[in-house]
């Protein structure tokens, strides 16, 4: 048996290399539906350290779940004091910024957006005051 010489073959036989990773995705901000924040977010940090990522069975199902050492229990994310962000994307009230910056404010309406609408109303409820005329109700003034 010869023993392998400086710079000879490893494993894979003679030059084999292995293959290079393909290059990772890049991670999003990933909060909880209703916008707090969560902690199987990539960028959050527990500054305690002790946050630990489990995998429990729900619904029949293995699922991740954040779990905090440090009080025994599921990790409460943004409304714990220890919670942080690497983005610096947590907001006081447990949100995350993120979130908060997609949605959209819709504009106000203008004036004549107002009194156009107004208008189609009026006319509706003129069509439906005659149809009650026309079926023998007589419409209360006080209620309209």
């Amino acid at each position: 048996m010869s023993r392998r010489g400086p710079g000879g073959p490893r494993r894979g036989g003679p030059g084999r290399r292995p293959a290079p990773l393909p290059p990772r995705a890049e991670a999003k901000p990933a909060p909880a539906p209703d916008g707090s924040c969560n902690a199987l977010c990539s960028y959050f940090k527990c500054l305690n350290n002790a946050l630990v990522v489990v995998r429990r069975p729900s619904h029949g199902r293995m699922q991740r779940t954040a779990y905090c050492r440090w009080i025994g229990d599921e990790c409460i994310a943004g409304s714990c004091q220890y919670a942080s962000c690497n983005l610096k994307a947590l907001l006081p009230d447990g949100g995350c910024l993120y979130v908060k910056e997609k949605r959209v404010e819709r504009p106000e309406k203008t004036l004549e957006e107002i009194e156009a609408e107004l208008k189609r109303e009026e006319a509706e409820m003129s069509k439906i005051e005659r149809l009650m005329r026309r079926r023998g109700y007589e419409a209360e003034e006080e209620l309209l």
